[in-house]
């Protein structure tokens, strides 16, 4: 495959985004964000501070309210252009594995002979071959994870949107599932962007991070990830990772412990 094409970055200017009755809860204001061709880009923060509304404006499932949103110097439309990860899976129960990853190419009208031969290809990169004729509730939560990943990448699309994932996930396959997004990434370098609350888990896979505060005070911090690529197990350990570990940890402290809305606000 080739690598992500020039007009794939992601422009955000000025965005503001509020729900409620004559929105009256603001949850992003004016954030603005460009994301490079081919750039890994995770939004790390509080729960509540916008980071999934951030998704929902850049796939255009959303407006904004105020401000713009671009890919490739357009509005985003919703489409095989752009792939989506969500944390709940939404498999579908009654299809077959086969059958998930191939269902995006069923609606963009791909014949069945390059469904069939996409779909195995997938299925051979998720190390699901065996698993082809089964379905959702036969699979581990890992193997739905490594099928929700084929299905989004199965449409070839310039743009990765992955709303938190892992997070249902063990311990232990979360971070087997994050070297596999890594390993599937390096194959094209799509545009990716990745919410998380693992402060972990956005170090390891990110260009940059992106730290969000509270709602409605949106970016607080870009930090960049100076990590060689591709990463493996062992940058977990390194004396660079640890480091920005514990700076985006207590960033992330000190955002929730300052919030007044916040249970653990500082009172003292």
């Amino acid at each position: 495959m080739s690598q992500a094409s020039d007009d794939t970055g992601i422009r955000l200017r000025g965005v503001t985004k509020a729900f409620g009755p004559a929105g009256s809860q603001p949850i992003i204001e004016n954030f603005s964000l460009d994301i490079a061709p081919g750039e890994f880009v995770t939004i790390l923060g509080p729960s509540g501070c916008g980071k999934t509304t951030l998704l929902r404006l850049v796939d255009g499932l959303l407006a904004a309210d105020a401000g713009g949103v671009s890919i490739g110097g357009h509005p985003p439309v919703p489409g095989p252009n752009i792939g989506f990860v969500f944390q709940s899976f939404r498999l579908i129960p009654w299809a077959t594995v086969a059958g998930n990853i191939g269902f995006g190419l069923e609606l963009q009208g791909v014949g069945r002979a390059q469904v069939e031969e996409t779909v195995r290809l997938w299925l051979d990169r998720v190390g699901l071959l065996r698993f082809a004729d089964s379905y959702p509730a036969e699979l581990s939560g890992g193997m739905k994870q490594r099928v929700a990943l084929a299905r989004a990448l199965a449409t070839d699309p310039d743009i990765l949107l992955l709303d938190e994932p892992f997070a249902s996930l063990d311990a232990q396959t979360r971070e087997i599932m994050q070297l596999e997004l890594l390993r599937l990434w390096e194959r094209r370098k799509l545009t990716a962007l990745f919410v998380t609350h693992s402060v972990e888990e956005a170090i390891l896979l990110a260009d940059r991070v992106v730290v969000m505060g509270p709602a409605p005070r949106s970016l607080r911090e870009i930090v960049p990830i100076d990590l060689p690529r591709p990463r493996l197990d062992e940058v977990r350990t390194s004396p660079q990772f640890i480091e920005l570990r514990t700076y985006l940890t207590g960033t992330i402290r000190e955002m929730i412990t300052q919030d007044p809305n916040s249970p653990f606000f500082n009172r003292a």
